[in-house]
């Protein structure tokens, strides 16, 4: 079961996806539609999103969020979309 923590330092918030094993393929595959503007997440978070930077590992993905200037993230709409991304990628 995958699972994620979130923590935000300013400006910018990051990410890390564990036990992704078998999935990352495809969590890669919709995180990289969010960095190219396609991102489906139930939420308008995204359009304060300035960088986003995506880094796979064995068993994990760390992604690192830098807000567009005079923004701030929120991480619980973050955390809405993150579950609906690891949800949408159970099947």
């Amino acid at each position: 079961m995958t699972k994620y923590t979130i923590n935000a330092d300013g400006s910018s918030v990051a990410i890390e996806l564990t036990e992704v094993a078998g999935r990352q393929e495809e969590l890669l595959e919709a995180f990289g539609e969010c960095q190219q503007g396609r991102c489906s997440c139930p939420t308008d978070e995204y359009l304060k999103v300035a960088s986003m930077e995506v880094q796979p590992a064995e068993d994990r993905i760390a992604i690192t969020l830098k807000a567009k200037p005079g923004t701030t993230l929120d991480t619980a709409e973050i955390a809405a979309c993150l579950d609906y991304t690891v949800g949408k990628s159970k099947g």
